[in-house]
């Protein structure tokens, strides 16, 4: 029995490690998304920051480990037995739970995970342990530490609300005082603003984060304790002092040392509040395991009171897990696209929004409206003048950032956003409240977005519903975190070791088949997460200047569709026709984001011309046509091919065929000219195109004969006629593309 539960608790820190890696990619914006969002320096510089942040504060962690012994259930009123059966059901749920939500690239909270994990699990085995022993006078409420429970659930549901509020007052105040040209007024108030914010931070990390910390003892906890009246007094003036004298002589910018040092505390804040999520189960384990194998009693009878009893983890494990949560800050892809999701939310100006609108937040919109056309009539015209001033926006003229480079917000806000986070966690880290990281800092974004009026007419609808959106999936977690628990803990409970076994397998499954969709469409993420080159912009100038090896590599695809497509109808290859649709569904996509990132390109290319810059509408115009084309084609044959209808007729095989050879010499020869770099010989393409279209409208004739004389039914003639219609269209489209490439050529080389 020993030998299973060393392999048990072997599996617990092997799980932990990979807890961490999926934990860490979904927590990595709660850090990075003010100092990227921000651009407040080149991309490594912000990572090597946040890493030293995360590995330090992953010392800080040692206090909050109680959390996973004792602040869910009651450990005396479990066997040995049924402890390792609860921690290896909630390592498992939050494997999966956590995978789940990084591949779908929305944030969720770790801490919520573990705490209705654990809730779950230890429910499922105090149920089963009732219903084995009917003789117990013991109730649910008697394994179940209720007070605490609900204490951890309503501190984090509270810590939303407040997060939010403070997180918009205090960036409303902060916008009055320095408007977005802040610069101005940084040379005055920058070394206070940043002394304040600074000192903030000290306070809540230092002196109130310090009572986890494991390399600290007693005697200098006594000492910081004692004077941090004093500590403070000297921070303040201090930072006060040098940032003044850093602006007023060098011209360093406050704000950017503001968020360089938020960003490192607020990653600390997440180590020291985040890592029992991931580590502090196995840690209870082990130490459980420990006493066990030291009393020599069964693992049925052996009852888990030493659970109540506080425990230091060893600075080298807490070490240990800094580490691995730093590689994976580096290396996780996942982290990527959460951190874009929060960056798009929160983001100033207007643009391309992932969510779509819905009732509620339209509701909700024309009544803020009212309420503000409200005030707006009862607030004196000068008072309303000098509040416009301050929140009239900066333009891309007035911003010291490369050309293309304009961040998501300015230095005002994300100083903002990390100083409330951080103090904000770190006071609940002091109250060893294992509050949400995640919540916290995802909800100081939002309210800052709205007091910074990011939320406009053009983009409120949208934002509040992805607002809504990622906190439903906070809900989600909840109950999706109890539930996983709950059915993992009873299927282990009742069948292990099999059954742990079993999940094992289909756990590692599960992340492995996760991690290779993930792999399959990095490529697409790099460009969407624009982490390094903000909405596309950095790739689609890449496109503009390579417009002939774009428009060749899309007539490419374009062609592959269209004769996969055809070939498929006529062949009735069910299973090329579904993965050519999908392809053709991509590509239709790829065109719509081409086309609507426009504006920031045309925008922010202010060396092209403006006859070039109508041109390149007009190529990426063509190009959407031509893929709604190529879709409008592909999906009917589909739907048509997969319900099992009647095969075309022969004669229209035949015309399909004729079609598709002169299609063929069309892609052939635009193909040719684009790789000679010769666009200029447009006479042969437009014959050729004339030919098709002649094609095609005498097959259409053909078919209105067939139609006349009942030799097709309606679906067949409905097909048909999409068909030549569709490819009708696309291919004028292309024609008018390569036009266009051609013009666009003739005046940028101008």
């Amino acid at each position: 029995m020993d030998t299973y539960y060393i392999i048990v608790v072997a599996v617990l820190f092997i799980l932990a490690i990979s807890d961490l890696v999926v934990g860490v990619a979904n927590d990595a914006v709660n850090f990075l998304n003010s100092a990227i969002g921000a651009k407040v320096a080149r991309g490594w510089v912000i990572m090597v920051i946040a890493s030293l942040g995360v590995f330090i504060g992953a010392t800080f962690s040692s206090g909050m480990m109680e959390v996973a012994r004792k602040g869910i259930f009651n450990p005396e009123m479990y066997v040995f037995a049924d402890i390792m059966v609860i921690f290896v059901a909630v390592m498992l749920a939050d494997i999966l739970l956590l995978d789940l939500f990084n591949s779908l690239g929305l944030p969720t909270s770790t801490t919520v995970s573990i705490v209705f994990e654990l809730l779950g699990a230890a429910i499922v085995v105090a149920l089963i342990v009732i219903w084995q022993n009917p003789e117990t006078q013991s109730t649910l409420g008697d394994f179940i530490n209720t007070n605490k429970a609900l204490g951890i659930i309503s501190g984090i549901l509270i810590s939303v609300v407040i997060a939010f509020s403070v997180g918009t007052i205090i960036m409303y105040i902060s916008r009055l005082l320095f408007s977005f040209r802040f610069k101005k007024n940084l040379k005055y108030f920058g070394g206070i603003f940043g002394g304040l914010a600074i000192t903030a931070i000290t306070y809540f990390m230092l002196i109130k984060g310090i009572d986890g910390a494991s390399f600290i003892s007693s005697e200098q906890m006594d000492y910081i304790k004692n004077n941090s009246k004093t500590i403070l007094l000297w921070s303040l003036l201090g930072w006060t002092i040098l940032l003044q004298l850093l602006n007023f002589f060098f011209k360093i910018d406050s704000t950017k040392i503001i968020v360089l040092v938020g960003t490192f505390s607020l990653a600390m804040a997440f180590a020291g509040n985040d890592l029992v999520n991931f580590i502090g189960v196995p840690i209870a384990g082990l130490d459980a395991f420990v006493h066990f194998s030291q009393s020599g009693v069964a693992d049925t009878d052996y009852t888990m009171e030493i659970l109540h009893q506080a425990v230091k983890t060893p600075t080298w494990m807490l070490l240990i897990a800094g580490g691995i949560m730093v590689v994976t800050l580096w290396t996780s892809k996942k982290a990527k696209a959460v951190l874009a999701t929060s960056v798009n939310l929160s983001r100033q100006d207007e643009g391309i929004e992932r969510f779509s609108s819905t009732a509620f937040s339209r509701m909700l919109v024309r009544s803020t409206m009212n309420i503000n056309s409200f005030f707006d009539k009862i607030t004196p015209n000068f008072v309303a003048k000098w509040i416009e001033s301050r929140f009239k926006p900066y333009v891309e003229e007035e911003l010291d950032v490369p050309e293309g480079e304009k961040p998501a917000f300015d230095m005002i806000r994300a100083a903002v956003n990390l100083t409330v986070a951080s103090t904000l966690i770190a006071m609940g880290t002091s109250l060893k409240l294992p509050l949400s990281t995640t919540y916290v800092t995802f909800m100081v974004a939002m309210g800052a977005s709205l007091a910074d009026r990011a939320w406009g007419r053009d983009s409120a609808v949208y934002r509040i519903t992805g607002v809504f959106a990622v906190i439903s999936g906070w809900f989600v977690t909840a109950l999706a975190a109890f539930t996983m628990a709950f059915l993992i803990g009873g299927f282990v409970y009742l069948t292990k070791p099999y059954g742990l076994f079993i999940m094992l397998g289909l756990v590692a499954i599960s992340v492995y088949k996760s991690f290779k969709r993930t792999k399959k469409n990095d490529d697409e993420q790099k460009i969407e997460l624009a982490i390094e080159k903000q909405h596309h912009i950095g790739a689609i100038r890449h496109w503009v200047d390579n417009s002939n090896e774009s428009v060749k590599s899309n007539l490419i695809q374009i062609s592959k569709i269209y004769f996969v497509t055809i070939n498929g109808l006529i062949e009735e290859d069910r299973k090329a026709l579904k993965s050519i649709t999908q392809d053709a569904y991509d590509f239709n996509e790829h065109s719509k984001k081409l086309k609507n990132d426009m504006f920031k390109v045309i925008r922010n290319l202010n060396k092209v011309s403006e006859e070039s810059s109508q041109y390149y509408v007009q190529i990426l115009d063509y190009m959407r046509e031509a893929a709604h084309s190529i879709r409008s084609i592909t999906e009917p044959i589909l739907e048509h091919v997969n319900n099992n209808h009647k095969p075309i007729k022969e004669q229209q095989r035949l015309e399909l065929i004729e079609i598709s050879e002169k299609m063929s010499e069309f892609f052939n020869l635009a193909l040719h000219l684009i790789v000679e770099n010769n666009q200029f010989k447009t006479k042969e393409v437009t014959s050729i195109i004339s030919e098709i279209i002649e094609q095609i409208n005498k097959s259409r004739r053909a078919q209105i004969k067939r139609i006349k004389s009942g030799d097709v039914n309606t679906r067949n003639s409905i097909l048909y006629l999409i068909i030549l219609q569709e490819s009708k269209s696309m291919i004028l489209h292309l024609g008018n593309m390569l036009k266009s490439l051609r013009d666009f050529m003739t005046h940028a080389q101008k």
